[in-house]
């Protein structure tokens, strides 16, 4: 690496490892063995080897592969294997995941009894991008129509009009992270795969929600402010997630480039990033940290200082994008310390893909590569999108 960053050979290389990364490891792990071909849908669950540890199947999840899927289908090749598999997940969504008031599971058994409902609505979020991207692989009209049916109904229940039942009491009132950062996302799939105006109309708010959590006075992503985007003084509040933060910054990043540079949202985007990467990146072992409190005070959650796989696909692709944004070096200089730090620690050479979870000196917790939380997503994301932003002809280059 050069002192302004990536050679136009490096990117090469890069690129060319990404691609093979996700089309030689990764996928291959997941594919065939996943597919459930006597209940449709995927089994999730696995151990180091590939090995099924439980046949009950995460709903969200069933959403977020046959996302990947259907884009693959559309930004790379038109694989039957992929499509078929894609089609699958998403017909298995339709059949058994969703409650009579609309609402879905969270977790249903191997042929689609529902398990767990969550508060949330991230389970829809998920069929939202699912339902989109196979709508546009298949060109079925009618699930593009559920699709943004779907969103909406989503949206009434950020909006009010679907009150959901309350985690918590009204006694101090909280906004967080999690709802607009998400929805930022399947808006612009959504918009990008099928098109909806309703979806590009939503996308402005979402901003300025997550803008408000911006705090630089602490220098900062809060997952909960106040209502009116101010400080909340207690343990669970002050806890900041480095690595979900850093996700939200390059759906920001992303949203400035689908408009073709806006440089407000560039600015939101990267200084999300900076404040992020601060609090997040362990200068001793390396890697980011799962919780930090911005005010220097412990932290509540046992598990703060592991180290788990998400937020090192986030931070792989934040700091690529940014690079490519800016041209500035320190850029592809964290790039280069998080893609060297995930892929030595993290991927397993034995069996492919990534382990997920590790203590905080780089010690393996577990060798699962497959549970409710854990599966084909951030990380073959991750791969896809830093092969399709390397591969575009306007690369920054040193």
């Amino acid at each position: 690496m050069e002192s302004s960053g990536y050679t136009a050979e490096e990117c090469e290389e890069l690129r060319q490892f990404y691609r093979d990364s996700l089309l030689q490891d990764t996928l291959p792990f997941w594919l065939p063995r996943s597919l459930d071909r006597e209940h449709g849908g995927y089994l999730l669950m696995r151990d180091r080897d590939g090995t099924l540890l439980d046949d009950d199947k995460s709903v969200w999840f069933h959403g977020r592969f046959a996302w990947m899927l259907a884009t693959l289908v559309n930004t790379v090749e038109p694989r039957e294997e992929w499509l078929r598999a894609a089609v699958s997940g998403v017909d298995f969504l339709k059949r058994h995941c969703f409650d009579a008031d609309g609402r879905m599971f969270f977790l249903v058994t191997r042929d689609g009894r529902p398990i767990r409902k969550r508060r949330y609505f991230f389970s829809e979020a998920f069929a939202v991008l699912a339902f989109a991207a196979t709508a546009k692989a298949t060109g079925d009209a009618r699930l593009a129509g559920q699709a943004r049916d779907l969103f909406r109904r989503c949206m009434e229940h950020v909006d009010g009009m679907r009150p959901l039942e309350l985690k918590y009491t009204d006694t101090r009132p909280a906004a967080g992270l999690g709802v607009p950062m998400i929805f930022l996302n399947v808006a612009q799939q959504l918009c990008d795969t099928v098109g909806d105006d309703y979806a590009a109309s939503r996308i402005e708010g979402f901003i300025g929600r997550i803008r408000q959590c911006v705090s630089d006075d602490l220098r900062c992503v809060m997952e909960q402010v106040s209502p009116d985007g101010g400080f909340i003084d207690h343990l669970q509040e002050r806890t900041i997630n480095p690595g979900h933060a850093i996700e939200g910054a390059w759906f920001v990043l992303h949203e400035a480039r689908r408009r073709g540079g806006d440089l407000a949202l560039e600015a939101l985007g990267l200084k999300m990033l900076d404040y992020s990467w601060q609090q997040g990146w362990d200068g001793e072992h390396g890697g980011i940290l799962y919780f930090r409190d911005p005010t220097g005070r412990p932290v509540m959650e046992y598990w703060q200082d592991m180290k788990f796989w998400w937020p090192q696909c986030e931070a792989i692709i934040a700091t690529l994008l940014a690079w490519r944004m800016t041209g500035e070096a320190r850029y592809a200089h964290w790039h280069a310390m998080v893609h060297e730090y995930a892929h030595r620690r993290f991927h397993d050479p034995l069996h492919g893909e990534w382990f997920g979870y590790l203590h905080r000196d780089g010690r393996l917790s577990t060798g699962m590569k497959g549970n409710h939380f854990k599966g084909p997503f951030h990380l073959p994301r991750m791969q896809w999108y830093c092969w399709k932003l390397l591969e575009e002809e306007d690369r920054v280059t040193a």
